[in-house]
């Protein structure tokens, strides 16, 4: 009874989505060759969707620079996805950092998402680096300096953890997209109304620039609890209760983390939202399954009677 419950509320929702949505995805680069062949599996598995972009992270650290250039220099040479390369601040003075976005304008990449950068493990937290770009609304000037990149960059719903106050960080946003960022996508989160109310926020305060919900399909419950501990997102106790017990039940997992994803973007949806970043982690199934719902597909090859009638 309780899965049939399931499915029709499902199935309500999905009737409710009534306008085309575009998406996204992130990855991040991989750490060994099975990771690899995981990331080009998932790759291969969402390209027919045709997302917007895909874009390609960058450790913490800038630990990944390497394996990220690797990635997004392979999108554009096997794929006809438009890669978005992850740039941070972190560990690197100006003229490199400029040298790097320089490099992937000649490799074919045009868009860029700007970050800041977090802080490397144990460094007693983020200090900018001597000559280098000291925050995100800087990095932007200086890509903007080199080439006519698509920037995209952070947003945070419920505030950066390291935010003095909402207000500081809605104004740290104003200010990036105001240096000539394009879009900002969101940290994920898990009630709409978080995400709504930013949406107003942003309104009131002059953002008429595009905002995109970050999307988290929850595919291991504890990692997704360390995520959002580091970021500052906040996890209602009804959501952990719906994955409580299930450990060791990765099929109900699934099946639950598929069924509250979609509950999430058809809410957002409803309400507006036609566009969605998904954070993939590597893996495609989850996120496959919530572009489904949402009315993403692949596009259909034309059936064979509509051919014989254009050849008659």
């Amino acid at each position: 009874m309780k899965s049939a419950s399931l499915v029709g509320r499902v199935g309500d929702s999905l009737s409710m989505i009534a306008h085309p949505v575009q998406v996204s995805f992130e990855f991040f680069p991989p750490g060994d060759e099975k990771m690899e062949q995981t990331l080009w599996q998932s790759i291969q598995r969402l390209a027919p969707l045709r997302p917007r972009f895909v874009s390609v992270t960058y450790g913490a650290d800038g630990s990944t620079r390497e394996r990220t250039h690797n990635v997004v220099t392979r999108v554009v040479r096997e794929t006809l996805l438009t890669p978005a390369a992850h740039l941070t601040c972190v560990g690197m003075d100006r003229a490199h950092v400029l040298e790097i976005a320089r490099g992937y304008w000649h490799t074919g990449v045009r868009h860029i998402v700007a970050l800041r950068g977090d802080a490397p493990q144990g460094s007693g937290g983020y200090q900018p680096y001597p000559g280098g770009f000291a925050y995100a609304v800087d990095l932007v000037r200086g890509l903007r300096s080199v080439a006519n990149f698509e920037i995209s960059v952070a947003a945070y719903p419920e505030g950066h953890p390291e935010a003095p106050s909402a207000a500081f960080d809605l104004d740290n946003l104003k200010a990036k997209l105001d240096a000539g960022a394009d879009r900002a996508i969101s940290q994920f989160f898990f009630e709409p109304g978080i995400f709504l109310r930013f949406r107003d926020r942003c309104a009131a305060a002059g953002i008429n620039a595009s905002l995109v919900p970050g999307i988290l399909p929850i595919t291991r419950f504890p990692q997704m609890l360390r995520f959002a501990e580091r970021c500052g997102a906040s996890v209602p106790d009804w959501l952990r209760l719906r994955f409580s017990g299930l450990d060791d039940d990765a099929d109900t997992r699934r099946m639950i983390a598929a069924a509250f994803a979609i509950e999430q973007v058809e809410a957002l949806s409803r309400e507006g939202v036609d566009e969605f970043h998904f954070y993939t982690l590597n893996r495609a199934d989850l996120t496959y399954a919530i572009c489904h719902a949402l009315g993403v597909r692949p596009a259909q090859a034309e059936p064979p009677a509509a051919r014989l009638e254009q050849s008659a």
